[in-house]
């Protein structure tokens, strides 16, 4: 069983992509997570995150056992991030890699932006996940104080929207919902009641 949840920054797809994966016994993969340690690799080498053949070496090294989601998951590398990953030359890099993660026996859990219309466009269950741009600011907000991170709620915001439009406007695999995905949005739902709204899609579609 494949199941990939897609969706926009901050709209709860990895928290949901973690428990789905935990309540069925399969592995999980943040591919969001890569593109941050393709940035991080890039910047830690004192290069430009535009530098289009740093960015290509560090996916060709992204080794999926060292991710570090703690280290990672910075304000920051969210940015750098974003913009390594609208480079066509690093998603080409990357997407034998996550192919051959969900193609493992018995399946896998996939959450990021494309998972069900490139990564695994014949997985079995596709969820996209959504939420406004101010509540996913409001979550992303408390995550980054709780990290120590200082930034305001109206950064917060704005980065959110920068990430959106740069996502949904790249030219190769845009931020959109698969034709046959199930949209569930978070808005008003805390992470328990989003999870069980999550369980029962990926059972009613099996």
């Amino acid at each position: 069983m494949i199941v990939t949840i897609d969706g926009p920054a901050a709209s709860g797809k990895g928290t949901l992509a973690r428990r789905i994966a935990d309540h069925f016994k399969l592995p999980h993969l943040d591919t969001g997570l890569i593109y941050r340690a393709v940035a991080d690799r890039v910047l830690a080498q004192g290069r430009s995150i535009d530098d289009v053949e740093a960015a290509v070496a560090a996916a060709v090294a992204v080794d999926l056992g060292k991710l570090d989601r703690e280290r990672l998951g910075g304000a920051m590398l969210g940015e750098a991030a974003s913009r390594v990953a609208t480079v066509p030359e690093v998603r080409a890099a990357l997407i034998r890699l996550q192919q051959d993660f969900a193609r493992r026996p018995g399946g896998a859990v996939l959450d990021g932006r494309d998972a069900g219309t490139v990564i695994c466009p014949e997985a079995e269950v596709k969820i996209f996940v959504t939420a406004t741009p101010q509540a996913r600011a409001s979550r992303r907000h408390r995550e980054l104080a709780a990290r120590g991170e200082r930034v305001s709620h109206d950064e917060v915001l704005a980065d959110i929207r920068r990430r959106d439009a740069r996502d949904q406007g790249r030219a190769v695999a845009p931020l959109k919902p698969a034709s046959d995905a199930i949209l569930l949005d978070t808005t008003d739902l805390d992470i328990e009641a989003a999870f069980q709204e999550a369980l029962k899609i990926v059972r009613r579609v099996r």
